[in-house]
């Protein structure tokens, strides 16, 4: 017998923004199995040569959706690819695309995205603000739309340490409309240029933009409408894969670069709180967000619901406890190709990470690189720690700074569900067990970034390696 989420979703036609990357991927896998959805649009664009045909062809042989595969080999085709693209005029949609949306979708899903935290405003803008903004205009002409989930981020309202479940307009320098009419009125590089003082003490383009399209989402409570909040999400623990990751943004930047040796000291307050939540429990509360959206939406509320996700007060992990987690599971699941053995210092105090990186980084890297061009082979090593600590010091507002976030509709949402689709859909942050989940995510990384092949020998190689 289906359950309360899984009945809501029988039969229903969603349209998902952001399909192809870490979340979508996650969202539509978990949709595809555990509802009777019946169909998924998603909004592709050609990249890399590579049309949304083409594209779209290349999930059937993704890791990510294997087991579906095998299971129904025509599970895809409840998929349809819409081409389009949320940094283009109209969303990128032709006008019969537009219009099947307009007529059939139910359930939209807005996880599209740039996640890059230097991305040129005008470029973060266009995707992030804009990109919301007219998701919102086709969403007011869906006939049908019972449901639409925008996927914000924890630190869109980084400027303030007690992050409550309700928008933050007075932070921003300049309404969010105006903020358009500007990117829509001046080039690109005057744009580029105003970002200091448009953001104001917001850290970068990527929480500024977040930040402006909740404005927005604030302004239509017209719609059956919430926001969810994730921080940082980060390697699976159990669906679909265990430990399943395919990017190298924040922390688990810090765990691979620590693994396979390169990484040997960080810019991390130790004691600050980890923000850092579980792909798998984020698709599983988007998909959950949707269906108390519509059940709820007949219900009046002065303004679009938030759902802040982060660790359960109850069960709050430090960066600290990130580290030595990963670092005592590092012989256990060692990598085949790692350079030294793993170890990672960490320093809140940007001069002392300075001091300590020219001697742990910088003196090796050009070693190395002396030895790859005496051996006629290009050097790689210095370009790549001068990357590495780039990323360090973008990062570091995020990893040296405890936040509070307020939960109360998140709990509130986990304690609405049934006991079955609590086990169907699991997101509960206070029961995860994260030594378990450690774990898992180690393994991942030596799969999944590492490339090493699954089982005992490639295991037992890189566990050689290791203890030479």
């Amino acid at each position: 017998m289906a359950s309360e989420v899984q009945s809501f979703y029988k039969d229903k036609i969603v349209f998902l923004t952001g399909g192809s990357g870490f979340l979508g991927k996650v969202i539509i896998e978990k949709l595809l199995r555990s509802t009777e959805v019946k169909r998924i649009y998603v909004l592709l664009r050609s990249k890399r040569g590579q049309d949304i045909q083409e594209r779209f062809a290349s999930w059937e042989s993704h890791p990510v959706f294997n087991y579906l595969m095998k299971a129904d080999p025509k599970i895809m085709e409840r998929l349809a690819p819409i081409c389009g693209d949320c940094q283009e005029p109209d969303l990128g949609l032709s006008n019969s695309d537009r219009q099947l949306l307009v007529d059939e979708v139910q359930i939209v899903l807005h996880s599209a995205a740039t996640v890059r935290f230097v991305e040129p405003l005008h470029i973060a803008l266009a995707i992030n603000t804009r990109g919301t903004h007219l998701m919102l205009q086709l969403a007011r002409e869906m006939q049908h739309l019972v449901a639409f989930v925008h996927v914000s981020t924890a630190y869109s309202n980084c400027v303030v340490d007690n992050i409550k479940e309700r928008f933050y307009p007075e932070h921003l320098t300049c309404p969010a409309a105006k903020v358009l009419v500007l990117d829509e009125t001046l080039n690109s590089d005057l744009v580029d240029s105003m970002a200091p003082a448009l953001l104001g003490n917001y850290p970068n383009t990527y929480t500024y933009t977040k930040a402006l399209a909740e404005q927005l989402i604030q302004q239509a409570g017209d719609l059956p409408i919430c926001i969810f909040r994730p921080g940082i999400i980060i390697a699976s623990y159990k669906e679909p894969l265990t430990g399943w990751i395919d990017n190298l943004y924040g922390p688990m930047a810090v765990l691979y670069g620590s693994a396979i040796g390169i990484l040997r000291i960080t810019l991390l307050n130790v004691k600050a709180q980890a923000g850092i939540v579980p792909v798998d429990y984020c698709a599983n509360m988007v998909i959950a967000c949707a269906w108390n959206t519509a059940v709820e939406r007949k219900k009046l509320h002065p303004e679009p619901v938030i759902y802040n996700y982060s660790p359960s007060n109850d069960n709050l992990i430090t960066w600290e406890g990130f580290r030595d987690k990963a670092q005592h599971l590092s012989s256990y699941y060692p990598m085949s190709q790692m350079m030294w053995v793993p170890f990672l210092h960490c320093t809140s105090i940007p001069w002392l990470f300075r001091l300590m990186a020219y001697f742990y980084h910088l003196l090796p890297g050009y070693a190395i690189d002396l030895v790859l061009r005496l051996s006629g082979r290009k050097p790689k090593m210095l370009k790549l720690y001068d990357q590495i600590h780039k990323n360090i010091e973008i990062l570091a507002p995020f990893v040296n700074i405890s936040w509070h976030f307020d939960t109360a509709n998140t709990q509130r949402l986990w304690r609405r569900m049934t006991a079955v689709d609590q086990k169907l859909f699991v997101f509960d942050m206070q029961s995860l067990n994260w030594d378990d989940y450690f774990v898992h995510a180690l393994s991942g990384i030596r799969l999944y970034l590492g490339k090493d092949e699954p089982g005992e020998e490639s295991l037992e190689r890189g566990q050689r390696i290791f203890w030479k």
